[in-house]
């Protein structure tokens, strides 16, 4: 891989108070990708890289080394404590799961007997709540869906999300799962990756306050055109949404399509009805996953047997999941109230309701097909009795009480 002509980076970047992390995800075939994408970035983006790819411990990485060759950026391995600093890469050492905190990397210690070894959803789901919209992904070649639910809990926290182009990579599964859940912004090959990132970081969505300011102000009068057109579009009326989230979620979309005036976004969306449907999307987006906050799930359990206990075997006991997304919240409490019964031995029918907006999440709810990144927040005896896994995929088993259980509706 030859070493492409770059700028060297000005030091004034590295003194910013506030960059952009992008975390870059690549299995097998990612050598490629990842000297293709590095080899076409400046070294002066002012964004700061994080690589992580699946080496097992034991392993001594050449990674540094080989992309020392593709760019002028320094190239480190990371070490215990490592603070980030803008135009540098950052190579996860071998056999870790990498966390960061305050823009700090910490290699974590992970179960050897851990399987499957996730550590690019590891570090994505870290990277999305430390650096809030200022997290970015990338999703380079690779097998299986390693970096699907982390991508995800980056768009929920308004980050953005870029994957290579299928046709592009050697190994299509891990991009083509990212693209499967409808929330990436950009689908590219590696090689034209750099200009596109550049300018969504250089935009006013991630300049802070000062650029916000100057940036054009989107009017209350072209906020209610585009709540019409969503109504009208999708039948469902945010006018009660919170202003400031809506005028995030709409900078933000202005910003993947490099808009700076409303005026012309709120043409864009007339000339392009599906962004509509993708700035709706948008705001329906929740972080969502099986048994999200696991202390306040082991607190429902004595409540719900005392109102298990207090219900005749005739009885059916039914539950509503409002905002249900993709289905995890939905499918938990089915799991913890049959864990309930059966530590009871009560026989009592369960009915659970799910509902939701939008009608592409409800319909991956009823399909109840999941990323093998579940695993990091399902226990293993609850994966082998309510799962079975396929291809990568982890599914609730067709046809148990589980399954029964639930009813999906918008």
């Amino acid at each position: 891989m030859a070493k492409k002509k770059a700028s060297k980076p000005a030091t004034s970047d590295t003194d910013r108070p506030a960059f952009p992390i992008v975390g870059v995800g690549a299995s097998a075939g990612g050598l490629e990708a990842l000297g293709k994408l590095f080899g076409s970035m400046p070294a002066d983006t002012g964004l700061a890289f994080v690589v992580v790819t699946h080496q097992y411990p034991g392993h001594t990485s050449m990674l540094p080394e080989l992309l020392t060759k593709t760019t002028y950026m320094p190239v480190l391995q990371v070490a215990e404590g490592t603070k980030v600093k803008a135009n540098h890469v950052y190579v996860a050492p071998p056999g870790v799961n990498l966390a960061i905190l305050n823009g700090t990397l910490l290699p974590m210690e992970t179960d050897r007997k851990e399987s499957p070894w996730l550590p690019i959803d590891h570090f994505f789901r870290s990277l999305a709540r430390d650096q809030k919209e200022r997290a970015i992904c990338i999703v380079l070649s690779g097998a299986g869906t390693d970096g699907t639910l982390g991508l995800r809990e980056i768009k929920a926290q308004s980050g953005m999300g870029m994957v290579e182009q299928p046709e592009s990579a050697k190994y299509a599964s891990m991009p083509c799962s990212a693209i499967a859940t409808g929330l990436v912004d950009y689908v590219l090959p590696p090689a034209a990756m750099s200009d596109q990132l550049i300018a969504y970081a250089k935009g006013p969505y991630l300049q802070g306050a000062e650029a916000a300011a100057e940036a054009p102000a989107v009017s209350t009068e072209l906020m209610q055109k585009v709540l019409v057109l969503l109504r009208t579009r999708t039948g469902h009326d945010f006018s009660s949404y919170k202003s400031n989230m809506l005028h995030r979620r709409i900078e933000r979309r202005m910003n993947v399509h490099l808009i700076d005036e409303p005026n012309q976004y709120l043409a864009y969306l007339h000339e392009n009805p599906h962004e509509i449907e993708l700035l709706f999307k948008e705001l329906l987006i929740s972080v969502t996953s099986f048994f999200r906050d696991p202390d306040a799930w082991d607190a429902h359990g004595p409540a719900l047997q005392h109102v298990i206990q207090s219900r005749p075997d005739t009885h059916t006991l039914r539950a509503w999941i409002p905002g249900c997304a993709t289905g995890e919240e939905a499918y938990s409490l089915a799991i913890l109230l049959r864990e309930c019964l059966d530590e009871l031995q009560r026989s009592l029918a369960l009915q659970i309701f799910g509902t939701d907006l939008d009608a592409k999440a409800i319909e991956a709810a009823r399909i109840a097909r999941y990323p093998e990144g579940i695993h990091a927040d399902v226990v293993p005896r609850r994966l082998e009795k309510y799962f079975t896994q396929e291809d990568g995929v982890y599914s609730i088993t067709k046809g148990s009480a589980i399954r029964r259980s639930l009813r999906f509706e918008t």
